[in-house]
């Protein structure tokens, strides 16, 4: 293999700044909500709605979403379209192939690069002048294509998974109604068998490569499923004493999203040891079977309540 050479993001890529002129009338609309957290493609959009965008965007184009850039939200646009001003329009100037420049945005370490020249309290937002400094290495063009394959099939493969996985929570939630949904159960309320605390005492940036064993709230969205024997980042010892612990049969509840669809997704935690749980999530420690409960959590006997 060739050596590679390490290049900046903005001697092979450029913000593109299109405004979209003439009629709207089924253009896809695209907001920060439609950008979904470490996907790679853009997948819903609406159309035919108000909005005050104006930002023109072209199918091949990758977008970012530049505030709150910790959620890493970049797709690849399937379709030409508009998008809001919270999203960052970046394509390939050549050197790079634009089916591989989603990878190089799409992972972790560009968005901790990002998150360096994020400014703001309430809104963090990263501009292009920061993003373009970003510095990876790129093989030839010939290298790249074969690179790129590769990274379309395993997330084609993933994606499949991904279906299949949700396939089979359905059927089990259908089969969670079909036991106890109709039965003549005593019906109790969540207080009366368990009680909620929420967590607290570390954020993201908090991550050490050795501590305490911890739990994100992001990764409830991302990375969990209805239970979790292991812990997968720690935070340092000295925020010991300002978080809260989950132990074994906990239910650790997400309380913060960007849609209502991901506020009070869950998961059992059914390690053998105390794990830290971050302030945007809930520890539910109850009386009963962790699973049932966190399968309840999933189900439309307790999804059907307002959740905003």
């Amino acid at each position: 293999m060739s050596e590679n050479n390490f290049v900046k993001l903005g001697d092979v890529a450029h913000e593109c700044r299109l405004t979209w002129s003439g009629g709207q009338t089924d253009i896809p609309i695209v907001g920060l909500e439609h950008l979904v957290p470490g996907e790679i493609e853009l997948s819903s959009w609406d159309s035919n709605i108000e909005h005050t965008f104006s930002k023109k965007f072209l199918k091949g184009q990758v977008l970012l979403g530049r505030r709150r850039v910790y959620l890493k939200k970049a797709v690849v646009a399937p379709c030409d379209g508009i998008c809001s001003g919270d999203i960052t329009v970046i394509e390939s100037t050549g050197g790079i192939l634009p089916e591989l420049l989603p990878f190089v945005i799409q992972n972790d370490r560009f968005f901790d690069f990002a998150m360096q020249g994020s400014a703001g309290s309430l809104s963090p937002r990263v501009k292009w002048e920061h993003l373009k400094n970003y510095e990876f290495s790129l093989p030839p063009l010939a290298e790249q294509k074969v690179l790129a394959d590769k990274l379309w099939a395993a997330y084609r493969l993933k994606e499949s998974y991904k279906k299949l996985l949700a396939a089979t929570e359905e059927m089990v939630k259908s089969q969670f109604i079909e036991m106890f949904g109709g039965g003549n159960w005593p019906q109790k309320t969540l207080g009366e068998v368990g009680s909620f605390t929420r967590g607290g005492g570390f954020q993201k940036s908090d991550f050490v490569e050795h501590g305490i064993p911890c739990i994100h709230y992001g990764q409830i969205h991302t990375k969990f499923g209805p239970f979790i024997t292991s812990h997968i980042t720690e935070i340092s010892s000295d925020l010991e004493s300002k978080t809260k612990f989950a132990s074994k049969g906990d239910l650790v509840i997400a309380i913060t999203s960007e849609d209502t669809e991901g506020s009070c997704k869950s998961t059992a935690w059914l390690g053998d040891y105390s794990v830290a749980v971050g302030g945007h999530a809930a520890i539910y420690k109850h009386s009963m079977n962790p699973l049932y409960m966190s399968f309840f959590f999933k189900s439309t006997l307790f999804n059907h309540v307002d959740k905003t």
